[in-house]
């Protein structure tokens, strides 16, 4: 017993000292007193993490098991030190066999994130997102607040898609209609609107400013048969999946005039071949699918050319800190409803994302494109 005991102590200790070592060439100590360094609090963080990659580490860090005073910059070393990419569970292999092999965002499936994650509440998102409700990333070149950025944002995409007055445009997955209302009130166009979340729907209807030619669908994608003069899709496509991207640009296409323009706003990221992550795929998004940007010219391959292509990645961790100081501010409101185990994960959540866009790790892209080319070429906006 002694000597299994001896063992078992042994590896555990030859666990630790190799991931400090990994922990170090992202300049992150277990137990320091920076900011960014991992502090436990319970016996086994180490080890689950590195079995389970980040599913261990998010699961260990909602139970309490670990801190750092700040989640963003710990994930920021992390990432950009690319420790993430070296650390392959051998646990994991069922969950990236699955979304090689399933179809994971079908048409049933594809309704599972509108109830688990955008149904949790309206007021819940009012107090945490801009004025206007956008749950996307805010474009900060020239805004230094939440609401000048998203309203910076819409109106790029608004000018980008050259919006004339009586135009019919298609929001895929409109959320609470931000961008409908902006394009209808200031390019007076009409909208119709996409969403699986009933939540959303509802709310938009509701507080819809009267007079605007604005309409919400609750339906999924693949569904609508219309013709617009433009379509968009903002934030949408992560949850498309990659077995569905053909599909998604064959509807684009299909609802598309000959001479429209169809712009994609999307997170993206650098590898193709690395399955969503667990954690993620858990606790805050199921069924997403963050596409790659190989992946995205191939689903479009015949059916547009490509316009224009704009990065701004950076901006979605100003916008994912600013979301979080909201959240933060207005806890206190939703504690007794949510409970704090919910508090954690959704820190976790927003503070990650926002460490992985600072280390680049994941990228935010808007693409136009067009069917047949725009005769002339395209006139670039920013």
């Amino acid at each position: 017993m002694l000597t299994k005991r001896n063992a078992c102590f042994d590896r555990s200790l030859s666990t630790h000292r190799y991931a400090e070592a990994l922990l170090a060439e992202a300049g992150i100590r277990i137990n320091g007193e920076r900011p960014w360094d991992i502090r436990l609090k319970a016996p086994g963080v180490i080890e689950n993490a590195l079995s389970r990659g980040n599913l261990g580490l998010g699961e260990s860090y909602v139970q309490g098991d670990w801190d750092a005073e700040s989640l963003d910059q710990f994930f920021y070393r992390l990432m950009r030190a690319r420790l993430n990419r070296r650390v392959k569970p051998t646990q994991l292999m069922y969950h990236a066999l699955r979304v090689r092999l399933l179809n994971r965002q079908s048409g049933k499936r594809a309704w599972q994130v509108g109830k688990a994650h955008y149904d949790l509440g309206n007021e819940f998102y009012a107090a945490m997102l801009d004025q206007r409700m956008t749950y996307t990333c805010g474009y900060w070149k020239r805004a230094t607040t939440l609401d000048d950025a998203q309203a910076a944002k819409l109106d790029l995409v608004c000018r980008k898609l050259a919006l004339q007055p009586g135009m019919r445009l298609l929001d895929i997955g409109c959320g609470w209609g931000s961008f409908m209302a902006y394009a209808a009130e200031h390019y007076g166009v009409e909208c119709v609107g996409l969403t699986i979340s009933r939540e959303q729907a509802d709310f938009g209807q509701r507080v819809m400013k009267r007079g605007l030619p604005v309409t919400f669908r609750l339906a999924d994608y693949r569904r609508e048969t219309d013709t617009f003069d433009r379509v968009v899709s903002i934030g949408m496509f992560e949850h498309v999946g990659r077995k569905n991207h053909r599909e998604f640009m064959r509807v684009a296409n299909r609802c598309l005039k000959d001479d429209g323009l169809f712009l994609l706003h999307t997170i993206g990221k650098n590898v193709a071949s690395t399955p969503p992550d667990p954690w993620m795929d858990k606790y805050i998004f199921p069924n997403g699918d963050v596409p790659s940007f190989n992946r995205i010219v191939a689903a479009a391959d015949s059916l547009f050319v490509m316009e224009d292509v704009h990065s701004f990645g950076a901006d979605y961790d100003r916008t994912l800190m600013a979301w979080h100081a909201n959240f933060c501010q207005h806890w206190l409101e939703f504690r007794e409803q949510y409970g704090d185990t919910f508090y954690r994960m959704w820190r976790y959540y927003l503070l990650s994302c926002a460490g992985a866009f600072r280390a680049r790790e994941l990228q935010l892209w808007q693409l136009v494109l067009s069917k047949a080319g725009v005769v002339g070429g395209y006139s670039r906006v920013s």
